[in-house]
């Protein structure tokens, strides 16, 4: 049984974060029912967040809710999710290099700043780097896509965050420079590293 969440972190955010971690670690199976009132009394709260994480779950893969069955953990979770990093990849690359023709567009500024950081420590009022170069893009459509395949593949992504800042920069220069091609590469480059992270951590399971 797990233990039940202090009443400080027993929010929806939070149940989905134990549920999560009980699925990667395979404490979860694939397939298996996931009853709310069942998973209000392990974790000591009410039905409430535990339907706001099951919502969230499902909206990253982790669990498929069926309208009068109820909710079950994925069973094609990690070969969706590599999929979807695949997808992904191919939408930013484009997306860098619509940036670049646009210079940057409307986050030249940001994109300006994070190009001469060497800390990574530069700021874009709480936007992500890849969130400035979707808006940089100047494509709504193409924004609204790269979101929402971010929430589905985010709880996978992992790298060094020095070698993160590093390729963020490149990037921002070369889309601030209006080179499209390079633009493109490096984001094909800085991606395919999240996707080497993802098959390392997770091939196994």
């Amino acid at each position: 049984m797990a233990d039940p969440l202090s009443a400080d972190d027993s929010s929806g955010d939070a149940i989905a974060r134990a549920l999560r971690a009980e699925i990667l670690g395979g404490r979860l199976s694939a397939g298996e029912r996931l009853v709310e009132g069942t998973i209000a009394k392990r974790y000591g709260v009410s039905r409430i967040p535990v339907r706001e994480a099951l919502a969230r779950l499902q909206s990253e893969g982790f669990v498929t809710i069926v309208r009068h069955r109820g909710a079950t953990v994925s069973e094609s979770l990690l070969d969706d999710s590599r999929e979807l990093l695949q997808v992904r990849r191919g939408l930013e690359v484009f997306a860098a290099q619509l940036a670049a023709e646009n210079r940057g567009g409307a986050v030249a500024g940001e994109l300006a700043e994070i190009s001469n950081d060497l800390s990574g420590d530069a700021t874009s009022k709480g936007r992500s780097f890849h969130e400035l170069i979707a808006i940089a893009a100047g494509n709504g459509h193409l924004r609204e896509m790269l979101a929402t395949l971010d929430q589905r593949v985010r709880w996978g992504l992992g790298h060094d965050r020095r070698s993160a800042v590093t390729d963020h920069r490149a990037v921002a220069i070369a889309i601030l420079n209006g080179a499209v091609v390079q633009a493109g590469y490096l984001m094909d480059e800085h991606l395919r590293r999240d996707e080497q992270f993802f098959t390392a951590e997770f091939d196994h399971r």
